[in-house]
């Protein structure tokens, strides 16, 4: 009977442990989309127009550039610390965020949130990986990875709600209560026995990766916008970004303490979930990207609509995130994951053959195939890639995964972008002409399409011009998803190569937390 209350005891607190974890992942996962909802509130009420991109990319390359680090950090003196400093960091910037009294400021307060934010995600996932044994990880990282696929709908919608019937500053700061909840529940019920020792933290690394990310970013965010992409300045970001990456390349392999060890490379497994993550994210930015794009843009729906189209995709992505976390017990990783990248390549396909006749029934069920076909990588990947790793090196493994998976969306933001604009501006061009055609002093072309979602441009343009942009908006969404569909097989190369490993059966090398 004693055993059997202690037992019960160990498994409440873990479940504590658990939904503190899911709190902590939740308001990192869904900032960036209930932020971006509200941008255009925010900026009418702070000005900045030609600023506000800093407000989501301030948060990005903070968290971006923090990731690895704090991965590394988390091996060499605890998950526990870095994943309550993690939470402190976020709700103080989610504070200020809610203070701010211009872009410039806010868009500083976002990139404290940003370093934050890089801790919780990658700490959290390892922290499941540490606490369970082989046989329940698959369960609880699919959970993980559910929390994580739902933030892309309810973000928007809550975003949308609190926006109009509060304040664009309750988006900010929701996350306090939330984020108390989740460090009281850490605080109270996460006890880890890590035994520690004294270990040099390579700061020239850090350095470096730091300066790397940082340079690479704003020259992503900054070309073909502020500044032309054969300008001095993004020119010379590009050239920082490759002589700092190089200089990082060489320190990390002459440090003892590495941020990121290129030898976990050797390991086919790992290698192959790490370019797996980079494909995935890289091809499934498209869909969240321009499919509100389409919706309103093409058929005239709300922001609201956009986001309940997105829905079905979803609950496709939860649903897989949870098959995966079963089924990674029962057969190899590579084979669930092939199955997952063709579904998912699959899925965008029918994307690409998107019309601006295309029935919603119709456009849903892609996005519920596509978002069924990505969920797989929520959870298994998670597992995939740190398996073959002992305790003291989980975090770096784990923060090196998610490091690459945000690069890859970002990458894809800026290349398919790109892709998008040139698609559009072609197709314009031969249904109106160039130079002509078009409303007096503008060039519809040249016009970011999220701009061409707003009733006061729309109604500046005559209708016959708008239904040829409506017909052209729909031809470069589709397309781009065609060219998506490239990454997609990336992915599905990537896990090819993954090998025939399966899940562990047991754990011997890792310390348990103390939840007693």
């Amino acid at each position: 009977m004693a055993q059997r209350a202690v037992a019960q005891k160990s498994t409440l607190k873990t479940g504590w442990v658990v939904a503190g974890l899911l709190l902590g992942i939740f308001i990192a996962s869904i900032d960036n989309t209930i932020v971006a909802t509200a941008i255009a509130t925010i900026v009418g009420d702070l000005g900045g127009f030609d600023q506000f991109v800093w407000v989501t990319s301030a948060y990005l390359v903070a968290s971006l550039a923090g990731t690895p680090i704090f991965g590394k950090l988390s091996d060499m003196y605890g998950r526990r610390r870095f994943f309550i400093f993690g939470l402190v960091m976020f709700m103080i910037g989610s504070i200020l965020c809610g203070t701010a009294h211009s872009i410039v400021e806010l868009s500083i307060y976002r990139a404290i949130q940003g370093i934050g934010g890089g801790a919780l995600v990658p700490i959290a996932f390892t922290i499941v990986f540490d606490t369970f044994p082989p046989e329940k990880r698959g369960k609880m990282t699919g959970l993980l990875g559910a929390v994580f696929g739902m933030s892309s709908l309810f973000g928007p919608l809550l975003g949308a709600y609190i926006t109009e019937y509060f304040s664009w500053r309750w988006v900010f700061y929701i996350n306090v209560p939330l984020g108390i909840v989740s460090l009281l529940l850490i605080v109270i019920f996460y006890k880890e026995s890590l035994e520690r020792s004294r270990q040099k933290i390579d700061w020239a690394g850090a350095g470096l990766l730091v300066g790397a990310v940082v340079s690479l970013m704003f020259a992503l965010e900054l070309g073909g916008g502020t500044y032309a992409w054969d300008s001095a300045v993004i020119i010379g970001l590009f050239i920082c970004f490759v002589v700092l990456a190089a200089a990082f390349v060489l320190v990390e392999r002459r440090a003892a303490e590495p941020i990121i060890s290129f030898p976990m490379f050797r390991k086919q497994l790992f290698a192959g979930s790490v370019a797996a993550s980079f494909f995935y994210g890289a091809a499934f930015i498209t869909v969240t990207l321009y499919i509100p794009i389409y919706v309103q843009g093409v058929t005239g729906g709300t922001a609201v609509n956009s986001g309940l189209t997105l829905m079905p995709m979803t609950i496709g992505s939860v649903i897989a995130a949870m098959m995966g976390g079963f089924l990674v017990n029962k057969m190899p990783f590579r084979r669930i994951m092939l199955f997952s990248a063709v579904i998912f390549a699959f899925g965008m396909y029918l994307l690409s053959q998107l019309t601006a006749d295309t029935p919603t029934w119709l456009l849903v069920t892609d996005l519920a195939i596509t978002g069924f076909g990505i969920g797989f990588s929520f959870s298994v990947l998670g597992i995939s890639g740190i398996q073959e790793f002992d305790f003291r090196q989980r975090g770096a493994a784990n923060s090196t995964l998610s490091f690459v998976r945000s690069l890859g969306m970002s990458i894809g933001v800026t290349v398919f972008g790109l892709v998008q604009r040139s698609l559009l501006s072609g197709r314009i061009n031969e249904q109106l002409g160039a130079g002509g055609a078009q409303p007096a002093g503008m060039d519809i072309s040249a016009i970011d399409p999220r701009a061409l979602l707003s009733e006061e441009m729309q109604s500046r343009i005559p209708e016959v011009i708008l239904e040829a942009i409506r017909q052209a908006l729909t031809v470069s969404v589709a397309g781009t998803f065609g060219w998506a569909i490239i990454p997609a097989i990336g992915a599905l190369i990537a896990v090819a190569l993954m090998g025939g490993s399966r899940a562990i059966s047991s754990d011997s090398s890792a310390p348990k937390p103390n939840t007693k």
